[in-house]
């Protein structure tokens, strides 16, 4: 057992207490195996060898934060608290981690929103392959995009091709109206979306007519052999095992993959295994490729989106 003591007589102690010490009981939570003790202006943490470390480590980024800027938000707060799961080597946040990735139409400045884009922007700096998996919400395709679109700016790949499975979510694919394309499209939508917030419209036309951005189903990548592109397969749950595989293979030289997913969200018939459970497996360890993983903390939608994916999860723990 182990102790460490942090002296907090350089700032408000009351923002790492917390109003009525909720932040304290918050920090007890998220380490039970911790004893935390606060007297004053002395904050003494104490027990497991391994755990007191991990806390050591979060406890002294909320300290530096609060000194460089006076105060600490809830969601700052809450982010260092409860760091990202990274598997493997954990990317390196550079201090400009926050800078803007793409300058968008009307104004609008892509950036990361919270700790988990973060990191996948790091990751993706420091990788060739990244998986990002999540809930909904969490902005793992808009950043993905956003990643893709800066590349294609910077002349560092010289297409963008964005895959989504075509799984039926519960309504029939074939009593939808129009030709294949028709058909798919709605399925594609998000990313056509997602394109239009960063790239003038105009521009876009001129990008999707001349193949510099592909948007296809998963199902016409097969065969293909991309180099240069920086390649992005959303929805990666409704990928079967083979389907991911032939995906993953599908990379050149010099491109980038970013793969995103919710795994609590899985479309397949029962008969069929998502492909990305099976890759988070499997494919952990391997240098150059790493994994992501997001939580409900990290939603940028609308306010009650966190609470609705909290209840699901009480839910689920119930029934379980």
């Amino acid at each position: 057992m182990i102790e460490h003591i942090f002296t907090l007589e350089d700032i408000n102690p009351l923002e790492i207490y917390g109003v009525n010490n909720l932040r304290l009981k918050q920090i007890s939570d998220e380490f039970p195996e911790v004893k935390v003790i606060a007297r004053g202006d002395e904050l003494k943490i104490a027990g497991n060898e391994e755990k007191v470390a991990k806390l050591k480590a979060i406890l002294e980024a909320l300290l530096a934060e609060i000194r460089r800027k006076g105060n600490i938000t809830e969601v700052r707060f809450n982010e260092l608290l409860e760091p990202i799961e990274v598997a493997g080597p954990s990317p390196r946040l550079p201090v400009n981690i926050d800078e803007i990735l793409v300058h968008g139409g009307g104004g609008l400045n892509v950036r990361p929103k919270n700790q988990g884009q973060r990191y996948i922007v790091a990751a993706a700096d420091q990788n060739d392959i990244v998986f990002a998996t999540g809930p909904a919400g969490t902005g793992k395709t808009y950043i993905a995009v956003a990643l893709a679109v800066k590349a294609l700016k910077e002349k560092r790949v010289k297409k963008i091709v964005l895959c989504r499975p075509a799984v039926e979510a519960g309504e029939s694919l074939g009593f939808l109206p129009g030709d294949m394309k028709d058909k798919v499209d709605p399925y594609l939508r998000p990313l056509y979306d997602a394109l239009d917030d960063m790239i003038h419209s105009e521009k876009l036309k001129h990008y999707i007519a001349n193949n510099t951005i592909e948007i296809v189903p998963l199902a016409f990548m097969r065969g293909r052999t991309l180099n240069k592109a920086f390649i992005i397969l959303d929805e990666a749950q409704n990928a079967t095992e083979m389907q991911l595989k032939m995906f993953m293979t599908r990379m050149g030289e010099h491109s980038k993959v970013i793969v995103t997913g919710d795994d609590s969200q899985v479309d397949l018939p029962n008969r069929m295994r998502s492909g990305l459970i099976q890759c988070t497996r499997i494919l952990k360890g391997i240098k150059g490729i790493a994994f992501v993983r997001l939580k409900a903390s990290d939603v940028v939608r609308h306010r009650l989106v966190k609470d609705i994916l909290h209840a699901y999860e009480q839910a689920g723990e119930r029934k379980k």
